[in-house]
């Protein structure tokens, strides 16, 4: 592959959802060009859930199996690197990547997932993914009636909290902190026997990222399996804002039913615009971009 290829369609991201676009688009005849670093964000979680087909099996097995199949369409080629800037052209982008690199398309698609911004408390992030989890949808199943803990406070502690109880019983609601509960949100939790503890936390004792203990900064401890948390996140590719794509104001790229963002040309989908996160929902989202984005060349061209 050599330096200014053009392509009908460039996919920024070769996870879940790129690697769905990219399909729809090779089988739509397009020339497609997916660049990808490989340091998907559910690297460490050991088994994906609740995805007809692939429920249980490794995000790396579902990803492996994923990419042979898109990699049978000619149309469709991989680059391996970071994509580190983006500009418009005459003719559409321009991408340029960390190593030099630089390739032009009509199209762009942008699923490149979000980063998690990890709290300072010791283990959290080796128990990221495998015993400190963001969604019970996904994970729930796998610790129903075991004792669960929520890190959360306010609004979000309170209604996650409620959530969980569905999944167990035995839940308790760390807030980290002095609770910024309602006293009717107190009262709600307290008569469904979900303990509340402010006590701040000092780190996680785990084993391989399954959860031992939660050690607090007073020295006391309490056992737990998992730990519910949602962690505030950034944009794991700053390209979309530099050209000029907005955010919705929790931070996701913004885009209209047709998955486009404000930027004719720039799309988007997965992960990095909406808080619905879940291998089937990325591929899900994938699919339909890659669908649309067809759409709008053969009007344009048409």
């Amino acid at each position: 592959m050599t330096n200014n290829s053009y392509f009908d369609v460039i996919i920024i991201g070769g996870s879940y959802s790129g690697l769905a676009a990219g399909m729809a688009l090779g089988r739509s005849l397009r020339q497609v060009l997916i660049i990808d670093s490989g340091n998907p964000c559910n690297r460490q979680t050991p088994y994906s859930h609740n995805f007809l087909t692939q429920d249980g099996k490794t995000p790396k097995e579902i990803g492996t199996l994923a990419k042979q199949q898109v990699e049978k369409y000619d149309t469709v080629k991989f680059f391996q690197g970071l994509a580190s800037n983006g500009m418009k052209t005459e003719k559409g982008f321009e991408i340029q990547t960390a190593s030099g690199e630089i390739f032009s398309a009509e199209k762009l698609i942008f699923a490149t997932g979000i980063k998690d911004i990890m709290p300072n408390i010791e283990g959290f992030t080796e128990c990221w993914g495998i015993s400190v989890l963001h969604c019970p949808y996904c994970h729930g199943y796998e610790v129903r009636n075991e004792k669960t803990g929520i890190l959360g406070n306010g609004e979000y502690g309170f209604e996650f909290s409620m959530l969980i109880s569905n999944w167990t019983k035995d839940l308790i609601l760390f807030t980290n902190g002095k609770s910024t509960l309602t006293t009717e949100q107190t009262l709600k939790l307290n008569k469904h026997n979900i303990k509340i503890t402010e006590t701040a936390i000092e780190k996680l004792e785990h084993s391989d990222g399954y959860l031992q203990n939660i050690i607090f900064k007073d020295g006391t401890t309490a056992s737990i399996t998992a730990l519910y948390a949602q962690n505030p996140f950034e944009q794991k590719c700053t390209i979309p804002e530099a050209l000029g794509c907005e955010l919705t104001e929790e931070g996701y790229i913004k885009i209209d039913p047709f998955q486009k963002t404000n930027v004719h040309g720039v799309f988007a989908c997965g992960d990095n615009t909406t808080r619905m996160r879940t291998v089937a929902n990325a591929v899900a989202m994938g699919t339909t971009t890659g669908i649309l984005v067809n759409k709008e060349i053969v009007v344009e061209r048409f």
